[in-house]
């Protein structure tokens, strides 16, 4: 059974931290400032803002706020300042003990997908894929997709839909939502902390890759069993795609349909989610329905 953190009132507690790649100051004071207008109060951890090489701290201050918050009992979620790199560096020395009898929303994606995907495989404790606060910014606030962690932070079950793409697999599908971001979840297979998929409805995205490590990586899902016996498929954007100069030959969503196309659960293309400004905030971890209809796509939690 799934464990749900509880969803936020005003005046709640959230923290802001980096344990991953370093961010601007002034870019999270404003996201902060977003946030404070939602009726939360918020506290800026010491790694936002700092800098050690790519990351916004040493490992092991990284470790040690991250720690803090997740046990700070009046600290009822935490919004990361944005993924890039370094959370694997600190993963397996998380303490989980306090948080799992008191737990909060982990809000997140990108680099922060191998925590999701360890919260849920070891803990069974649900968490949020959503922006960060790299994304909450003057042109983004007051848009659906950030007051969508808003609403699902305080206890809205989602409904979102999209039009239809051609590669879609019509269908029905119901089962708990797992996965995020591609590269992190080839980078765990095989790991204590890869998600068992079997009767799951899993969602793909990415930034950045060579077309033929696309087509590596979901090799590596297909032959680790991930795409076996899932409820249903939701591939998200794939943006900022990189070539060599010799073409792959196939888009991305080419490749994922091929690797996919013998087994029979529906599978959703170009669902508003990933590196881009349309980014739901989805309840990983939480029971989803998926319809996958020749007019129209939906997807829509339990919780």
């Amino acid at each position: 059974m799934i464990k749900i953190p509880p969803y936020l009132k005003k005046g709640d507690l959230i923290g802001i931290t980096c344990p991953s790649s370093k961010m601007e100051l002034f870019a999270a004071e404003y996201a902060a400032s977003v946030i404070e207008s939602w009726g939360f109060r918020v506290h800026l951890g010491i790694t936002v803002g700092t800098s050690f090489h790519n990351f916004s701290a040493p490992d092991e201050l990284r470790l040690e706020e991250l720690q803090d918050m997740m046990d700070d009992k009046e600290m009822k979620a935490i919004i990361f300042g944005r993924g890039g790199y370094g959370m694997i560096c600190i993963l397996d020395r998380l303490n989980f003990s306090r948080f799992r009898k008191h737990p909060k929303w982990l809000c997140g994606y990108s680099d922060i997908t191998a925590l999701h995907a360890h919260l849920y495989q070891r803990y069974n404790i649900a968490s949020v894929h959503s922006t960060m606060c790299s994304g909450i910014t003057l042109s983004t606030r007051d848009n659906i997709y950030v007051n969508s962690l808003r609403e699902t932070l305080m206890g809205k079950r989602s409904q979102y839909s999209c039009s239809p793409h051609a590669m879609n697999r019509e269908g029905k599908a119901k089962g708990p939502l797992v996965g995020g971001n591609l590269s992190l979840l080839a980078n765990i297979s095989g790991s204590k902390s890869q998600v068992d998929t079997k009767g799951k409805i899993l969602v793909l995205e990415d930034i950045g890759e060579y077309r033929y490590n696309v087509d590596r990586m979901m090799y590596n899902l297909k032959r680790a069993g991930w795409l076996d016996k899932l409820a249903g498929l939701v591939i998200g954007s794939f943006t900022d795609a990189r070539e060599m100069d010799t073409p792959f030959g196939q888009t991305e969503y080419e490749i994922i349909n091929n690797l996919v196309k013998e087994f029979d659960y529906p599978v959703c293309f170009n669902f508003p989610v990933g590196h881009q400004e349309q980014n739901f905030a989805l309840k990983l971890g939480v029971e989803h329905e998926l319809k996958v209809g020749g007019k129209e796509v939906k997807l829509k939690s339990a919780e």
